[in-house]
């Protein structure tokens, strides 16, 4: 049996191909939209792509079910657990395989067995593995967002991303019952789970790409709970908040994604016409680095520097109804930006514009600096905006802030005074000059972006606090 790891950094997603040695068949699971790595790894190994299959209907990222299953003839597995309203209605959907919990099939020599992990979402599986060559007994088991390094996958996205009220408690309930059946299974089997730190599938998601399951019983907090209610407060607590892009996802995955051959290829375009597709309401993300758009951009353009992860804070404000334009270094990769942005479902992107044909009528990015927030503090001469995360927040802040974190900024625009001074801030800068931008989009004058890339205003809080 060989096993390949593939990892995404931008949206912190792990999926991988198995493979019989013995019969050149493999199977990917959980794959991301761009298919070409699963492509070149299987020709270099040998092996012909013959099975896909995915743990759930993902929010975070475009599946890459469909896109594969359409570039190499591989039979799909789908789950068909969960209620009628988590149920795959791709347009192949009667040329997949839908399981539930027991069913197994064969790659080659690999069996896969289904095990129903309902709780991040209902219609979850989880895949166990035997490679039948050479042992009678399993090997490990792909997880997806059920059980993390060190946490467990999120009950709350249907209700806190999709809009679905009263599914998070039953959710996180089912969460501890699929927990209490892996209790049950060998210590020895390996987990193979689908993010690593820094998705927003959990909240506490360790960095290590795999595991052990009695590692896991021994020191992941889900499994030193014998409480149903206890365990279900804990897990409910102190989640982030879900990027706002996570409900269309969940509706891309479910009724299938658009193939990548279907899409058309962004052109260079000119300034007038970036001009012309603001003032008729388009988004326009500018992803050069931060210090470049305070130096000058266009009036009403949002900042994101490219970063690991960029995307999703592009995700957390693109508008899918409508074209996304982009400014892109003059070195872009833009085949890499692209793949970033279809990754989180952006395909409608007409055009970009290269730093070098910005020209002339850019705008500064008005910036504070941690004096001026110190002097703010004391004299309370203006509002700071604080946009981190609740936890964050929670851990420490400054006195008197005013929290939103970044991507509910547009839900609360009547909560921000236009006719004060505002310094946002956040941890160390970055989210503030997205959110900054953003303000200035929908008209606010009155907000500096705080310049502190050391994150030292934590040292200010600190000293206020004492």
């Amino acid at each position: 049996m060989l096993l390949k790891y593939f990892y995404d950094e931008m949206l912190a997603q792990a999926s991988y191909l198995i493979g019989c040695a013995k019969t050149g068949e493999a199977m990917v699971i959980d794959p991301m939209r761009d298919v070409e790595p699963y492509l070149r790894v299987a020709a270099k190994e040998g092996l012909r792509i013959t099975h896909v299959t995915e743990t759930h209907i993902h929010a975070d990222f475009v599946s890459g079910v469909r896109e594969l299953a359409a570039r190499t003839g591989a039979q799909m597995y789908l789950s068909d657990m969960g209620d009628a309203n988590w149920k795959y209605a791709y347009p192949e959907i009667e040329k997949a395989i839908l399981v539930k919990d027991g069913d197994t099939w064969m790659v080659g020599n690999i069996k896969v067995q289904v095990i129903a992990t309902p709780g991040h979402t209902p219609e979850h599986i989880a895949f166990m593995i035997t490679d039948t060559a050479a042992a009678d007994q399993p090997m490990g088991v792909f997880t997806g967002d059920f059980l993390f390094v060190g946490d467990v996958g999120r009950p709350d996205l249907l209700e806190e991303a999709a809009g679905i009220a009263g599914t998070k408690e039953p959710g996180a309930r089912k969460q501890f019952q699929s927990v209490q059946r892996f209790k049950a299974l060998p210590d020895y089997l390996q987990v193979w789970p689908a993010h690593g730190a820094g998705s927003a599938c959990g909240k506490a998601l360790g960095a290590i790409p795999s595991s052990t399951l009695g590692y896991e019983k021994r020191f992941n907090p889900a499994f030193q709970f014998d409480d149903e209610d206890a365990f279900v407060h804990w897990l409910l607590k102190g989640q982030p908040e879900p990027p706002r892009y996570f409900a269309r996802m969940k509706y891309v995955n479910k009724v299938g994604p658009a193939l990548l051959h279907n899409l058309a290829t962004p052109v260079e375009i000119e300034r007038p016409l970036l001009d012309q597709a603001l003032a008729e309401g388009a988004l326009v993300f500018d992803l050069r680095s931060a210090a470049e758009f305070v130096a000058g951009h266009v009036p009403g353009s949002i900042s994101v520097p490219i970063r690991k992860m960029y995307s999703t804070y592009v995700g957390w404000f693109v508008d899918f109804t409508n074209p996304t334009y982009l400014v892109v270094p003059d070195d872009a990769d833009i085949e890499q930006i692209l793949k970033d942005l279809r990754a989180i479902g952006v395909d409608d992107i007409p055009g970009y514009l290269p730093a070098s044909a910005l020209g002339d009528n850019l705008v500064q990015l008005p910036t504070a600096t941690v004096k001026d927030l110190s002097a703010a503090l004391a004299d309370r001469s203006a509002v700071i905006l604080d946009m981190r995360n609740l936890t964050e927040y929670e851990e420490i802040h400054l006195p008197g802030a005013l929290h939103i974190p970044l991507g509910y900024l547009p839900r609360h625009l009547d909560e921000i005074p236009r006719d004060t001074p505002i310094i946002a801030h956040c941890a160390t800068g970055y989210r503030s000059q997205v959110g900054t931008s953003l303000l200035r989009r929908f008209g606010f004058t009155n907000v500096a972006t705080l310049v502190d890339p050391q994150g030292t205003w934590r040292e200010l809080a600190s000293a206020v606090a004492v």
